[in-house]
């Protein structure tokens, strides 16, 4: 299986062991992530300011994708809601397509969707199998309680997404369960990180944070586990942060999938980067047992 890997601004910057986890599973499961260098920025950021310009950001990488011939595999649920919608308008809008293929002409690329965009839970999910993805694994975990926070732009709004059930999604929670792990019920577990606020309105950001740990953590969760850069930035850095404001606060480590599942494939920690994290994740392979 070969797809267009897209990293993404945030991973490369601040989450890199996010593509390391991932690379090294992929080459696991015979994946073959394919770097390209003409890929750009998702366009999330201009989302809500310019229009046009998000669209023909995000169009540029759905047409070298496309140039390639390859399906595009993408690790960052904002990116990966940021595609959609964008592929989402270009096809419901002629003449917005007709705009933006004559500005991608100049770089003689053009989008016809003809390809895929697949955030990397669903090409495990989908594309691998859960059969396929338990035969790759060589030790499973006992014990170990997991909250899984799904993250707000690849569920919503399901229509463009794609990518589960908006209510009752389960692709996360039965990869996780894959591994031996147990996937908790919580409360909070669609709510949003607050990762969206963090630099604008920090006490809102780090409220609607702390209100998810303590739903994960009341339902009896060791870890959170994550599959978004900047989920994994809130609830690692940030949480640290929060931590450290109320001298009493124990924070609960997030654990990216990719992680998670590594050392469930008998990979070393190292390779996984699980040392990159700001919370101290050692504890995790307590729980690994070999089958």
């Amino acid at each position: 299986m070969k797809f267009a890997l897209f990293h993404g601004c945030n991973i490369p910057a601040r989450v890199e062991q996010y593509a390391d986890a991932t690379l090294a599973v992929c080459a696991r499961l015979g994946i073959e992530p394919v770097e390209m260098t003409a890929f750009n920025c998702c366009g999330y950021p201009a989302r809500n300011t310019d229009h046009r310009a998000y669209v023909l950001s995000a169009a540029k990488n759905l047409a070298v994708a496309e140039r390639s011939g390859l399906d595009m595999l993408v690790m960052c649920k904002c990116c990966y809601g940021s595609l959609k919608k964008a592929e989402y308008f270009l096809n419901q809008d002629q003449d917005l397509r007709t705009d933006i293929n004559r500005l991608l002409a100049k770089e003689k690329l053009e989008y016809k969707n003809t390809i895929q965009v697949k955030h990397l839970l669903s090409v495990l999910y989908h594309d691998v199998g859960l059969e396929r993805l338990k035969e790759k694994i060589s030790k499973t975990y006992s014990g170990l309680q997991i909250a899984v926070s799904y993250g707000c732009h690849a569920l919503r709004p399901s229509t463009v997404t794609e990518f589960d059930d908006p209510v009752s999604p389960k692709i996360f929670d039965e990869l996780v369960e894959a591994t031996g792990a147990f996937s908790v019920e919580w409360a909070r577990k669609l709510d949003c990180c607050g990762a969206p606020l963090t630099g604008i309105n920090d006490r809102l950001a780090m409220d609607m944070a702390q209100k998810k740990i303590d739903s994960a953590r009341q339902a009896g969760a060791q870890f959170i586990c994550t599959a978004c850069p900047y989920t994994q930035l809130q609830f690692d850095g940030v949480q640290l942060r929060m931590a450290g404001q109320s001298n009493t606060a124990v924070p609960l480590p997030p654990i990216l999938y990719p992680q998670l599942l590594g050392l469930c494939m008998g990979l070393d920690e190292k390779t996984l980067g699980i040392s990159k994290s700001e919370i101290d994740l050692s504890d995790i392979t307590s729980f690994l047992m070999t089958e």
